[in-house]
């Protein structure tokens, strides 16, 4: 089963969505599953993981209705208050919610960068293991040494991080961001996402070799049996279209094995997110 491990859906709110700013005028309109389905279809995917983009009980209920009536959704990252007194009657509660898989916070926002080490935050972090549900870590390359110590608390969960961090692709300066990711790599229960490239580039000028490099790094890191490919449609409409990002992937692991580009496609997601 070939999974898109990241995207996103709304009904575009301009009192809501404040992050779509002047300059991200492609996105303030409504993405909704019947939009993404052809392109699926056109790339070869059979469904998606779907994950929240704005930080309220409301979104997770939004994507788990979603993938109630689109069968191509087969599984939702949503989002919940990590530092609330009733915690744990929430994950109680969607539990009963077969397809939503996890959470996610949106920590590259937060103004202190060691957020995730907050002691309610992590207290909360450590009730997700009983209901089997992820973790997807949403960061800078400045949060990474943070997301390190962070998941050290937590050796038997299940962790991803989206986006491999974000490194700057417009100044082309990985040194930092390697040497952190590779350690946060390090760690059996960290997976990646090889998504949202070309929205850390400039946006109109950039060429698939350009993410190359920082992919090699990525790939060496963490191996097959732990990257993901990820669409981050609509997001990624800013600097391309769904198929170009699709293309960067296949352009790159056109050597690879059958068997790692089997993983990479969508066995590890489907194996990380338990997707039936």
């Amino acid at each position: 089963m070939k999974i898109d491990s990241h995207q996103h859906f709304w009904k575009f709110d301009p009192g809501r969505d404040t992050w779509i700013g002047e300059d991200m005028k492609v996105l303030r309109a409504d993405f909704l599953p019947d939009t993404l389905y052809p392109l699926l279809n056109l790339c070869g995917m059979d469904g998606t993981v779907a994950v929240q983009a704005d930080q309220s009980e409301t979104e997770t209920d939004f994507l788990i209705s979603l993938a109630d009536h689109y069968e191509c959704i087969k599984g939702v990252v949503g989002w919940i208050d990590f530092r609330a007194a009733n915690l744990s009657e929430r994950l109680e509660y969607y539990s009963e919610f077969k397809k939503l898989k996890g959470f996610r916070h949106i920590l590259q926002a937060e103004a202190k960068l060691d957020f995730m080490l907050d002691k309610k935050f992590c207290a909360g972090i450590s009730k997700l293991k009983k209901f089997n549900f992820t973790y997807d870590i949403l960061i800078f390359p400045k949060h990474l040494s943070f997301a390190y110590e962070f998941v050290k608390k937590f050796p038997d969960h299940k962790f991803v991080i989206d986006h491999i961090a974000k490194p700057d692709f417009k100044k082309s300066d990985f040194s930092f961001w390697e040497k952190e990711v590779k350690k946060l790599a390090e760690l059996p229960n960290v997976y990646c996402k090889i998504s949202g490239l070309v929205t850390e580039a400039h946006w109109s000028q950039w060429k698939p070799a350009d993410f190359f490099p920082a992919m090699d790094i990525v790939t060496e890191a963490f191996g097959m049996d732990r990257l993901m490919f990820g669409s981050d449609w609509p997001v990624c409409l800013l600097a391309g279209s769904y198929t170009d990002i699709w293309s960067i992937t296949e352009q790159y692991f056109s050597a690879f094995t059958a068997h790692e580009k089997d993983n990479f496609y969508g066995d590890n997601a489907t194996r990380f997110y338990s997707l039936e």
